[in-house]
């Protein structure tokens, strides 16, 4: 497999040194919405600058959390998810086609106010800013993709995910924005915040995205009694979907025995979680 290191940046953006499998793209990206800056990440699939393919389009998913997706030289504590060699992979195996991988970087300090739309104990969030994330999803960062990049139109081909507060954010911006995203990547996710809000919201909400893929390990938490809870709080989502009337070929829920709460658990369920959203059976 062959690794490669590409970057480009809008002018004033400053790149680290890092290596990637296949061409990662960094954009320095200004927000007006949240009024801060971070990196958007673009992974393209390989062959996506070949002549013949100057006319393909290809479907895209974008992960929150940007940092971590890609690269250990700045994922959280030297640990990345591998995206990039993962999809490779797949691609190369044909059980998903080229796609485009965004990574959307986290605001670092202020992660967990972007993350979070209600206010929050545990982790202590007052003023809470995810409310906003649906408006800089659909209104700053996916214009700024779709102006650069051959991205193909439509839910089925558009996905969003993400793990922890990432997968929370997630979460709530498909029910905030129904129809945009067909694909739906929920790892870890922290369904206690808020005195378990969203998945009250979830009783009532109807249009859910063609595919989701939900995991949960067993040790999580810090203690034996809530990493019990955070699992039924998965399973308690899993009977809502059902309810809802999603089945085996629209929904995927993993409860992984013994596994933690970490980027290296995150990674090793990628290339299934990839593989269920994006297989060609399901486009």
């Amino acid at each position: 497999m062959e690794e490669s290191t590409s970057s480009e940046t809008i002018p004033g953006g400053i790149v680290p040194t890092s290596s990637v499998t296949g061409e990662l793209r960094l954009h320095e990206f200004q927000s007006k919405i949240f009024r801060n800056t971070r990196f958007l990440r673009v992974w393209l699939p390989p062959g996506y600058n070949q002549p013949e393919n100057d006319g393909r389009r290809c479907p895209v998913l974008y992960l929150n959390d940007g940092q971590n997706l890609f690269d250990p030289a700045t994922a959280y504590i030297g640990t990345d998810w591998q995206v990039d060699e993962a999809a490779t992979r797949l691609i190369g195996e044909g059980k998903v086609p080229p796609l485009i991988i965004v990574g959307i970087d986290n605001a670092q300090k202020d992660r967990a106010k972007e993350y979070l739309p209600y206010r929050s104990m545990h982790p202590p969030v007052w003023r809470p800013q995810g409310k906003h994330y649906p408006d800089f999803l659909l209104n700053e960062v996916m214009p700024f993709v779709v102006r650069r990049y051959r991205i193909a139109e439509g839910p089925d081909n558009t996905g969003l995910g993400g793990s922890s507060l990432g997968a929370i954010i997630s979460l709530y911006a498909i029910m905030e924005r129904p129809g945009i995203f067909g694909r739906l990547l929920l790892e870890s996710p922290s369904l206690f915040i808020s005195n378990r809000r969203l998945l009250q919201s979830s009783r009532a909400f109807a249009r859910w995205p063609a595919r989701i893929f939900v995991a949960m390990g067993t040790k999580e938490a810090g203690n034996e009694g809530h990493s019990r809870q955070v699992v039924e709080d998965v399973l308690e989502f899993k009977r809502l979907l059902g309810r809802a009337g999603l089945g085996e070929d629209r929904l995927l829920v993993k409860i992984d025995e013994g596994a933690i709460h970490s980027e290296r658990e995150w990674a090793k369920r990628f290339p299934e979680a990839l593989t269920f959203l994006y297989g060609h059976a399901s486009l």
